[in-house]
């Protein structure tokens, strides 16, 4: 929907918007100079970290790292989607969002679907405590241990044992958008439920709209489980259920426990761990862990200890390898066999149930461990085998510190002096090279992209506008995000005024100088510019090409304009004439 707000508004909105204002009318702000300061809203401290710039229009907090405008705060403060803060923000400036007709019209579309579906779980709950039938899920709740005030949190509902219950409650405009969401059929002779006798589960988008249901049935039907199927306001892939309630849980969402079932979500945050979901599609596919890494780079996946349950963490870990970036931080739960943690949190109470998850396994750990459980590394053959599992997996993964690291074990744990069979002008881009001395030379230390472009700004401190703007939107290079903006507030212009702030500051010391702890020899000051340039570049090229799919998304080929033409051009020219940094 962003795409379909014109980016002038946007600009006119974050102008005319008194940041501190703004941000003052919800946290205690102090005048700092220009500037005011607080105690960051997003994350517990009690020296204040949390900066607002309102002649610059950004906030800054040199604890966490949260930074962002108008707009940002206003999404991670409240917990809204970006159409959701624009239009938030508009009517506090006493104006109007400007869609066009189009935007409008599919607005009211999905309007009047979410309408429709809000109205049917609105009949379930009613249903769960009135209807005849309604003891038998009552009863089951109670045999689950689901207490009242739960149950009212999640939604959870009744759908009555006749076939057309919803269909008789609803009026004929309502009865329509329910056939088209096919919460309601009409394929019989005359409109018939979907759900009967089941237990309902309303899936929310992030608004806390119901855009689908799960049912869990109270008979002897073959299918224990059936959800709503696809429709233009649903995709299974794009849903994950219980996010919008642990987000109203807690301000701010530092780790996702991702189970298996609904009811394991519940059962969970009963017993006080109110940060698990499930996927409503299937939790190891790409769509459905990108979905889950939006929210938050923190993630515990936690399956069954079966076979069944290993070759799920497997498919999760395979799929996973390519969207890892520096910053994320994945872990598996395994539960002992035949146990979910449905069962398991019930019979161990929160803090038994709370170390198990504190003490998850790595993804790391988790890789090496499944491939190597069946071999004898003392064998030349097994580690030959080992190799040959993981180095494909290996490739796979983008640049990162993490991929190195993966890397260095293969070599440890194989013995290895070499990445590889080929030749260094054989290596292919995305094989590290082995590390190279020579007499008279200082080792060459690997470094990641985030540590490289922080040398860059501390070297070249007026990098810093442009790499906050160039990074801006995205989620990668946080510490480079985090210095940048810190420079940018400091108004430094040398090394040697961010050397002096640090010596002086502790504030600023205990932030910003681990950064470079680990660094023995600093790489030459051309080649750092160098690959800071060509970072930047390939970040411009991921912006690019994440507009120009916005814009192919609500439109045509044939109904871009010269100017968005122009911007799909530079997308694509961009992409093959960008080169990776050399890392150092």
């Amino acid at each position: 929907m962003a795409g379909l707000i014109p980016q002038g508004f946007i600009e006119n909105l974050r102008e005319r918007t008194d940041l501190a204002e703004l941000i003052g009318a919800r946290i205690t702000l102090k005048k700092a100079g220009s500037n005011y300061k607080a105690c960051c809203p997003f994350h517990d401290e009690r020296t204040p970290s949390f900066n607002v710039r309102p002649d610059k229009g950004f906030y800054h907090c040199f604890g966490c790292g949260a930074h962002g405008d108008a707009i940002a705060f206003l999404q991670e403060y409240e917990n809204l989607s970006f159409t959701e803060a624009v239009e938030s923000l508009a009517a506090h400036l006493g104006m109007d969002v400007p869609y066009d007709e189009s935007a409008k019209e599919n607005m009211r579309k999905a309007q009047s679907l979410t309408g429709a579906l809000e109205q049917a779980s609105h009949f379930y709950r009613q249903c769960l405590q009135q209807h005849p039938s309604g003891s038998l899920a009552r009863d089951y709740l109670q045999h689950r241990g689901v207490d009242a005030e739960t149950a009212e949190r999640f939604g959870i509902g009744y759908a009555p044992p006749e076939g057309d219950a919803l269909v008789r409650h609803v009026d004929k405009e309502t009865l329509d958008a329910l056939i088209a969401v096919k919460a309601v059929t009409d394929r019989y002779e005359r409109p018939r439920d979907l759900f009967r006798n089941r237990l309902m589960f309303p899936i929310r988008n992030g608004r806390g709209r119901t855009v689908a249901f799960g049912g869990r049935t109270l008979g002897d039907d073959k299918a224990k489980y059936i959800n709503s199927p696809e429709s233009e306001i649903y995709h299974k892939s794009r849903e994950i259920y219980g996010l919008y309630e642990a987000k109203q849980a807690t301000r701010k969402l530092e780790r996702l426990l991702v189970v298996e079932g609904y009811m394991d979500v519940i059962a969970l945050a009963q017993h006080g761990i109110s940060y698990a979901v499930a996927a409503s599609g299937t939790a190891t596919n790409q769509e459905s862990l990108q979905a889950l890494l939006k929210p938050t780079h923190h993630l515990i996946f936690c399956f069954d200890g079966d076979k069944a349950g290993y070759r799920a963490a497997d498919r999760a870990l395979e799929n996973l390898l390519e969207l890892l970036q520096d910053g994320m931080h994945i872990q598996f739960l395994m539960l002992p066999e035949g146990e979910d943690p449905d069962s398991l949190v019930r019979r161990e109470e929160q803090d038994a149930f709370q170390q198990r998850i504190d003490e998850a396994t790595p993804l790391s750990r988790l890789l090496f461990e499944r491939q190597t459980q069946d071999l004898d590394l003392t064998l030349a053959e097994h580690r030959g085998e080992l190799r040959s599992r993981v180095e494909p997996m290996l490739r796979r993964m983008p640049h990162s510190a993490m991929r190195d690291a993966l890397w260095q074990e293969l070599q440890r744990l194989t013995g290895r002096t070499r990445w590889s069979h080929q030749n260094d002008s054989q290596r292919t881009r995305s094989q590290p090279s082995a590390p190279a001395e020579s007499a008279g030379q200082h080792p060459r230390i690997q470094l990641d992209r985030d540590t490289v472009l922080c040398l860059a700004l501390y070297e070249f401190p007026d990098l810093a506008p442009e790499v906050t703007e160039t990074l801006e939107g995205l989620q990668e290079l946080p510490s480079s995000q985090a210095f940048a903006h810190w420079i940018q507030a400091l108004g430094a212009s040398s090394r040697d005024d961010i050397l002096l702030t640090m010596a002086t500051r502790a504030e600023a010391r205990e932030r910003f100088a681990a950064l470079f702890n680990r660094i023995e020899h600093f790489p030459e000051r051309d080649a750092l510019k160098e690959d800071a340039r060509r970072m930047l570049n390939r970040s411009r090229e991921r912006k690019l090409s994440r507009a120009a799919s916005e814009l192919l998304a609500h439109k045509k080929p044939s109904e871009l304009s010269d100017q968005e033409k122009q911007q799909l051009q530079d997308a694509f020219s961009r992409k093959t004439s960008t080169k990776e940094p050399r890392m150092h």
